[in-house]
């Protein structure tokens, strides 16, 4: 008899609204997508409802409860007000309805919302973002929640968790459920973090490397390379650009900069070691070649000396003191050029050591601490 009817529409009353009362809702947050800034979530929901249409008389028919075909009756539709997709489908083909016409039912519905979550403390990232819950209704007319309990199920999945879940009521067509999240630190401290921070470290502790042999500089060389390689990889995991931008790109670019600046100076340190100077001039090189000649005159005369004795030795010997002493002084001077070197090497050492520490203790206090406001509302107007 029931199913005759053919009650498919909304069951209609005198003031043109008609209550569910949502008893218990069971939210689940499947996946959070830090690149697109969305997450998907899961609520299963138990639905009650009173459709006089569908009640009976006990003393005709002596049953309280029948099963009917869920596509016989009418049913409400749930949908998500901020979800870029909804999907909602019955638990059951079947619906259980009382003999006072009270009908009990659950859906499940899946959704995508769109939430830009704060990510500038990422990988210390947390946010609340709402799921807002709504039905039909038209000018005064359709139907209208009223919720009941609300559990959280199952609350980590991928590197994020969801903390806890609220029922936040505005008024009768703004309903939302405030979600907390956050992630886990672990992952994403050793796939990101941990490794710009041992590189960083590895290029202080390559200044114990001597200036000279060049075994400093193809090591500060290959560390830059190996930094932008890991860049490049990561380009596609890091998470998108809001409001909110994370602030760890900012951390990854001064890395970079750090590990450039260390190079540079470890090559100029080099030169200055070499020749002790920075400028590059050509008097070096023919200084170079002014003592090479001087070198083999020397040579030429004691060899021809030593054949022909028709030489002066004084003359001789005035060269090769003078030979001895432009040694002396060439390697004086290079020793000069070593010190000044060093003392200027280990003066940036201390430096670039302070500086790092300094900037690694800002960037985790920035992380940690420090909000970025973002507006999850703005899917309703302003009215």
């Amino acid at each position: 008899m029931l199913v005759k009817k053919e009650y498919l529409s909304q069951p209609q009353s005198a003031n043109c609204t008609q209550k569910i009362f949502v008893s218990l809702i069971e939210y689940q947050t499947l996946s959070v997508d830090t690149k697109n800034l969305l997450f998907l979530s899961r609520l299963q929901a138990t639905l009650v409802w009173t459709d006089p249409e569908l009640g009976w008389n006990r003393s005709v028919y002596p049953f309280d409860k029948v099963i009917l075909p869920v596509d016989k009756v009418w049913t409400p539709e749930l949908h998500i007000t901020n979800g870029i997709t909804t999907t909602m489908k019955h638990s059951s083909r079947d619906l259980l309805v009382h003999s006072n016409g009270t009908v009990q039912h659950s859906v499940i519905i899946k959704a995508e919302v769109n939430c830009d979550v704060n990510l500038f403390n990422y990988p210390f990232a947390g946010d609340e973002c709402p799921v807002a819950i709504q039905t039909w209704a038209k000018e005064g007319c359709g139907t209208e929640l009223v919720f009941g309990q609300l559990r959280n199920v199952d609350g980590s999945h991928g590197d994020w968790s969801t903390d806890k879940v609220k029922l936040k009521y505005v008024r009768s067509d703004r309903n939302y459920i405030l979600v907390s999240l956050s992630i886990k630190v672990t992952n994403p401290f050793i796939t990101l973090l941990l490794p710009s921070i041992l590189i960083i470290l590895a290029d202080i502790v390559s200044f114990a490397l001597p200036l000279g042999g060049g075994e400093r500089n193809s090591f500060k060389v290959t560390l830059v390379l190996s930094f932008t390689m890991f860049l490049i990889i990561l380009n596609n995991l890091l998470p998108g650009d809001g409001k909110c931008s994370p602030f760890i790109r900012i951390h990854f670019c001064v890395c970079l900069i750090l590990l450039v600046v260390s190079m540079l100076f470890s090559l100029v340190a080099t030169r200055l070691a070499t020749e002790g100077r920075l400028l590059f001039c050509c008097y070096s090189e023919n200084t170079g070649n002014k003592d090479g000649k001087e070198d083999e005159e020397v040579n030429a005369d004691m060899s021809v000396n030593q054949l022909t004795g028709s030489e002066d030795n004084s003359q001789l010997l005035r060269k090769v003191v003078n030979f001895l002493e432009a040694l002396d002084a060439k390697t004086l001077e290079s020793d000069r050029n070593q010190m000044f070197a060093d003392k200027v090497d280990k003066t940036f050492f201390w430096f670039y050591l302070i500086f790092g520490t300094i900037y690694f203790i800002a960037m985790t206090c920035v992380m940690v601490k420090y909000t970025c406001a973002v507006n999850h509302f703005h899917f309703w107007s302003e009215e």
